[in-house]
């Protein structure tokens, strides 16, 4: 077994994640130095950060694509994943998230829970995801780490125990307070190598032991053991809060809270102490699969544990691809047995045998060749070809692990080579971007030919378009953007379809009875698709063999809606009669009366025109506070709540994405280029009537006007 996971207990495999600039990647700048991995502090906005291996990153100054690499720290093997913080890069995080086993969630002392803190913390907690909360920016104007805790009770719902508590703020901000240790922590040295331990100012200790009497009591409600020793007045341990804390963060009942600041060095090293002390292992996590070999009545496959130990058969998941010049890379987690170069392995999805030719531990975008790695470890294969989320597994099992939740894409825009030569390259690039990233999707307009990109927002697709432009050499004509509308149902409606077409020879025939009944919003946000199939007939009406072919049919039906032939979503369709005939029935017959079913009835089912709706947050100086709400009003936005904080405004809406185009200059110029936002997708809902009519008449325009050019 390779030496970095000799002892899985001391092996950690955690995620920095937050809010776009909360500083993430200055964190983890810090940490490559302070365990020695660097030795010199890259800087995001000036020469570049080590993690920022795109030159795109360098130029913006922000995180695209999530990057690994691995440290030790006082005898602990700790994978690092850096990820973006712009929502529209947000499958990064997802996918990071996925296969971690524990994060730290860094918030700004400033800004406090902003809106991809929010999106963030939604996807620790779907994957089940302990975390610390490194409350940065202490040094910043107008910091407030005790205001930034409040807003994570209040906002993410989490219980926050802050363990420390800063030694000055803004610019006397100094160290940190250890309110378990009750001592003082400061960060000497030019980078702040060097950890000074004092006793806590004299000016600090009744804070110090306020802080710390809170702690406890939070801790207490856990613990009986530490109730009683604190009615008692007893001493308490430090080991004993250090087990609570960590007994606690793994259940998911705490958020410890540290508190420092990356860019001036300062709490950077105690974070990493929490890490070891307070996350998991590899050891510690509950991981399970599907067995695809025992499958029930119902085509459910039973769930079965995974155990992190070298000698059981292998489990592993490819959970990011990249193509490089010399074929794909693939990162790697595995959750069981073990991984040897050269060794072949069965894709799951596939069912195929793919051989690991070279396997590396990733380094940003250096790597260093491995001969195995084991349970527990997070690796990357050069020269292999699957796709992102696909399962591996050694001999003797059949496992999948469940795939990576990937969001819609809300927005497109066509793609047209300003040079006929430029198109195989364009197809290369597009292949290659839509391999690489799940929510980056590519399609062809059937109507013109065009080449369609969709993906989360404009920047997403900005970057890809400007990664064409360099990586490919290739000059590309953009369209405007467009939304993504859906279109959905709203009244249930009863069907009874019969085909029957006599062409000589055999005919076709088939025959469908049932409902379609719309979803309510809450049954359509926790389906995995907008689309369910309900199969009542009993009796054989329809023999079983061509109900696929119905419900087959009928996903095809959905895929144009009867308003502007936008997507249908929210539909759930019964089956519960019909009939068939011995000789003109077939599954092609039944694909066909099941799409025309689904046709006929959607233009029943009184269906609505659906809009993204966009989480919008801004923040600009307080004396544009009004005019800035009441451009949002004027946008349909609606106004989800306010607040001024420092001579900042901070304000919080719902706007649709359709109005929000030109909003980044539109911003700039009312608030002389002070003011700057977010924005990330919400939810779908309905367009109103007036808004739908125009949409609808563009839409017919476009359709005339397309029909007239062939």
């Amino acid at each position: 077994m390779n030496d970095f996971l000799k002892n899985l207990d001391k092996h950690r495999n955690i995620g920095i994640s937050a809010h776009i600039d909360s500083g993430k990647t200055t964190l983890t700048e810090r940490i490559l130095f302070y365990s020695g991995k660097t030795h010199k502090i890259g800087d995001v906005k000036k020469e570049g950060a080590v993690m920022d291996s795109m030159e795109l990153e360098k130029e913006k100054g922000i995180t695209i694509a999530s990057a690994a690499t691995s440290v030790t720290w006082k005898d602990y093997s700790i994978n690092i994943i850096d990820t973006p913080g712009h929502v529209d890069f947000t499958v990064e995080v997802e996918r990071s998230l996925r296969v971690l086993d524990g994060a730290i969630l860094v918030l700004c002392s400033v800004g406090g829970v902003q809106s991809q803190s929010l999106t963030v913390d939604r996807q620790m907690k779907r994957y089940q995801i302990p975390r610390i909360a490194f409350i940065n920016k202490c040094d910043r104007t107008g910091a407030d780490p005790f205001s930034v805790t409040e807003q994570m009770a209040a906002k993410l719902h989490v219980t926050p125990v802050p363990l420390q508590i800063p030694i000055g703020l803004e610019e006397s901000h100094e160290g940190v307070v250890d309110l378990i240790a009750m001592k003082a922590y400061y960060f000497d040295g030019e980078k702040g190598e060097k950890v000074r331990v004092e006793e806590i100012p004299a000016e600090l200790l009744d804070q110090a032991k306020e802080k710390r009497g809170e702690m406890l009591e939070s801790l207490s409600l856990y613990n009986d053991e530490l109730m009683e020793k604190l009615l008692e007045e007893a001493e308490i341990p430090e080991k004993m809060i250090h087990d609570i804390v960590r007994e606690t963060t793994l259940s998911h009942q705490i958020v410890p809270v540290m508190m420092g600041s990356a860019y001036k060095n300062k709490g950077v090293q105690p974070l990493l102490d929490a890490i070891n002390q307070y996350l998991p292992s590899p050891l510690e996590r509950d991981i399970s699969a599907l067995d695809q070999d025992n499958v029930d009545e119902d085509g459910k496959a039973s769930r079965v544990p995974l155990k992190p130990e070298a000698d059981l058969p292998t489990v592993a998941m490819a959970f990011k691809i990249v193509q490089e010049q010399f074929g794909q890379l693939t990162y790697t987690r595995i959750y069981q047995g073990t991984i040897n170069k050269g060794d072949s392995y069965i894709n799951t999805r596939t069912g195929q045998k793919t051989r690991f030719g070279r396997l590396v531990r990733m380094h940003a975008n250096d790597r260093a060749d491995v001969e195995t790695a084991g349970p527990g470890d997070i690796i990357a294969v050069v020269g292999m070809d699957c796709a992102s989320g696909d399962t591996f597994c050694g001999d003797g099992v059949n496992y999948s692990l469940e795939n990576i939740f990937v969001a819609d894409a809300v927005i497109t825009r066509s793609l047209t080579p300003l040079k006929r030569e430029g198109a195989d390259k364009l197809g290369k690039a597009l292949e290659r971007f839509r391999r690489e990233d799940p929510t980056f999707r590519v399609f062809s307009d059937e109507e013109t030919g065009e080449t369609l990109i969709a993906g989360m927002g404009q920047l997403h697709l900005d970057i890809y378009v400007e990664r064409i432009r360099r990586e490919y050499k290739v000059e590309c004509e953009v369209g405007p953007p467009r939304v993504a509308y859906k279109e959905r149902p709203t009244k249930a409606t009863d069907y009874d379809h019969k085909h029957k077409k006599q062409t000589g020879g055999s005919g076709q025939y088939g025959h469908v009875k049932g409902t379609l009944e719309p979803m309510t919003d809450e049954e359509l946000e926790a389906a995995e698709e907008p689309f369910e199939f309900v199969n009542d007939i009993t009796q054989g009406r329809i023999p079983r063999e061509y109900i696929p072919a119905i419900e087959k049919g009928m996903r095809r039906g959905i895929e144009k809606g009867p308003l502007g032939e936008f997507e249908v979503v929210g539909v759930r369709m019964i089956l519960n009669d019909g009939s068939y005939h011995d000789v003109d029935s077939s599954e092609m017959a039944f694909n066909t009366t099941g799409f025309q079913a689904m046709r006929e009835t959607l233009k029943k089912a009184n269906v609505k025109l659906q809009e993204p709706i966009m989480k919008l947050e801004i923040e600009c100086p307080e004396e544009f506070q009004g005019p800035v709400t009441g451009h949002v009003s004027s946008k349909r936005g609606m106004i989800v709540d306010s607040s001024t904080k420092h001579g900042t405004a901070i304000v919080e809406a719902e706007v649709p994405l359709a109005e929000m185009f030109d909003y980044a200059n539109e911003l700039r110029s009312m608030t002389q280029g002070k003011g700057n936002f977010s924005m990330e997708f919400s939810k779908y809902a309905q367009v109103p009537a007036n808004i739908q009519e125009e949409v609808l008449k563009a839409r017919q325009e476009q359709q005339e006007a397309k029909a007239a050019m062939k």
